[in-house]
């Protein structure tokens, strides 16, 4: 069954981690001088994004993200998204598109948790696709972490996991108002959003 017969948005599924270390980019500087950022030293504070790029032929490509704060002791609470912080994200993707939704992600193992795969399996506006192992070429949303790398993050030093949190809002909200971006991100897999998105399975 194809996403266009379903009536369903494609939806890419990725996350990554970005901490206080700023990212290290290419930029201006005078001759002979090579260009220093200066940083307060390795910090614990770090977030996690999992984001979303949606597509569908003859609609604005969109993207929702859902930010995870780490605490300073690991040992207090969980590392990473839960499956249910997964299915919160999805459903909140359901109810903004309001149509089907054809989700594609790689293997991580919350991905596969059966409290996903029954949720799943009870909610037929849902189709989950797994990507291949060790494919991140094919995953939209790995574009949307380079923009972010290479554009406000870029250089950066952060004074505070506030700070950094400001940044990350607003590169993200910047690429939701822009779904030129969004499209050059699945340019980038290689993927067409009037063919080979509307047939994939």
């Amino acid at each position: 069954m194809t996403a266009a017969a379903l009536g369903a948005y494609v939806v890419f599924e990725d996350e990554a981690g970005f901490s206080m270390t700023p990212s290290i980019a290419r930029t201006w500087g005078r001759r002979g001088h090579t260009p220093v950022v200066r940083v307060r030293g390795r910090s614990w504070r770090r977030f996690s994004i999992a984001a979303l790029c949606c597509y569908k032929p003859g609609e604005i490509s969109r993207l929702i993200y859902r930010p995870y704060r780490h605490r300073k002791h690991p040992g207090l609470a969980r590392k990473s998204f839960a499956w249910s912080d997964y299915r919160d994200l999805v459903v909140r993707a359901h109810l903004q598109l309001g149509a089907p939704i054809v989700l594609i992600w790689d293997n991580r193992n919350t991905h596969r948790a059966a409290g996903m795969r029954q949720y799943a399996a009870e909610h037929d506006w849902l189709t989950i696709v797994q990507l291949p192992s060790y494919a991140p070429d094919l995953n939209p949303v790995e574009g949307v972490w380079s923009l972010l790398r290479r554009g406000p993050l870029a250089n950066t030093a952060f004074a505070d996991h506030e700070h950094l949190e400001r940044v990350l809002r607003h590169g993200l909200r910047h690429i939701q108002r822009h779904p030129e971006l969004i499209d050059g991100c699945v340019s980038g897999t290689g993927f067409s959003l009037t063919h080979h998105l509307t047939t994939l399975r």
